[in-house]
């Protein structure tokens, strides 16, 4: 088994259910520390986290991730066991094989090497790693970069290692992520008999015509790097549950993901715009989950590009296809960022499960990356 394998291994087989670390952060920060890290823990809340750099100088390449992975479901339903991890036929399996205790461990590999080679590289290497990606987000990475902000200590290049190739480890960058937007609206009518409609209000009748504006509106065209904007209806909840009563009040669950085209000012603005169009007695709340974020070109791509193509023969595409990372809350602060990390095909699935020999790749990749900027 080769050293990145033994250390997912090791990772795997904590329970760090979120926002639970488990001891995953305590045995990358005796590994880092032994590097020459000096090591940062940052606990908020119930979340641990850790900021880990060696090195005083610019520029500052950062490491990104998490140790929380999401729930197992019923264990009974694995034909292995989440946290026992086991390679067979190939494949590492375990819960976070793929998202993200694989990437964990091919970084602390990568950098061990390298610092082996290149005790006195330029620049300096960080790791920012929380135990609260997978959960609320409240008291992770939001607040490592909070810490690092009201101190002027700047990250400038960041590489999260989130799953994002999708066939061959390294075949996708992501190289930016939508925004994120969503919303709660409350439409308020008068409950009655449904017999006498004139006695009442239906809030669904009322909203009905509105819901199908938003859903058929065209929000921008996307741009060279993102996709058009997109709105989705996730839940519908009214009605008392009889069959003969008009609800007095619909509550409406909805998101947007947006491009760098709009802000989620304007977004609320033409929103709201059509609520009110439409005469709806409503109230509204709005929840930003991130905002778009994109590192067309760079350091960090062209490093990244070449390293990929050095060790795998292959091109990789840009894409900011996807759902929101934690480099939502590092991009605002003006560092180039990026994801990449192994094949996404089982993450969250029953039975998570990666190529192991790709982690072996993906550690050489980082390696290379590395060598590309700091060497």
């Amino acid at each position: 088994m080769t050293p990145t394998l033994q250390l997912a291994s090791d990772l795997i087989a904590r329970r760090s259910v979120t926002p639970d670390d488990d001891g995953c952060q305590q045995l990358m920060m005796e590994r880092l520390g032994a590097a020459g890290f000096n090591n940062e823990p940052l606990r908020f809340g119930d979340v641990d986290n850790f900021w880990s750099r060696r090195g005083t100088e610019k520029p500052v390449f950062c490491f990104a991730g998490h140790t929380d992975v999401v729930p197992t479901g019923p264990e009974t339903k694995w034909e292995h066991a989440p946290f026992e991890p086991l390679i067979k036929d190939g494949m590492l399996y375990g819960r976070g094989a793929a998202d993200m205790k694989g990437s964990l461990a091919c970084m602390i590999i990568a950098v061990e090497r390298f610092v082996a080679k290149h005790p006195n590289h330029k620049g300096s290497i960080a790791f920012l790693i929380t135990s609260d990606e997978e959960g609320p987000a409240h008291n992770g990475t939001v607040k490592v970069v909070e810490t690092l902000e009201a101190r002027n200590e700047k990250i400038d290049m960041c590489l999260v290692g989130e799953p994002s190739s999708t066939n061959l480890v390294g075949d996708v960058i992501k190289n930016g992520r939508r925004g994120s937007l969503g919303a709660v609206l409350k439409v308020k009518g008068i409950q009655g008999h449904v017999a006498y409609p004139h006695l009442a209000k239906n809030p669904i009748h009322v909203a009905a015509p509105a819901l199908a504006e938003l859903a058929a509106e065209k929000w921008d065209n996307g741009n060279d790097f993102f996709p058009a904007t997109s709105f989705q209806i996730s839940n519908i909840n009214g009605g008392t549950g009889a069959t003969n009563v008009i609800p007095g009040e619909l509550e409406v669950v909805f998101n947007f993901r947006f491009s760098t085209e709009l802000t989620a000012d304007i977004l609320k603005e033409r929103t709201e715009a059509i609520l009110d169009k439409h005469g709806l007695d409503y109230e509204i709340q709005w929840n930003l989950s991130g905002q778009p974020f994109l590192t067309a070109a760079g350091a960090l791509v062209e490093a990244s590009v070449d390293a990929i193509r050095a060790i795998t023969g292959r091109e990789t595409e840009l894409s900011t296809a996807g759902g929101t990372s934690d480099g939502r809350f590092i991009a605002p602060t003006g560092a180039q960022v990026l994801e990449l990390g192994p094949c996404n095909d089982t993450i969250h699935k029953v039975d998570e499960c990666i190529k192991a020999e790709d982690l072996n790749v993906l550690t050489d990749i980082y390696e290379r990356l590395l060598e590309n900027l700091l060497a």
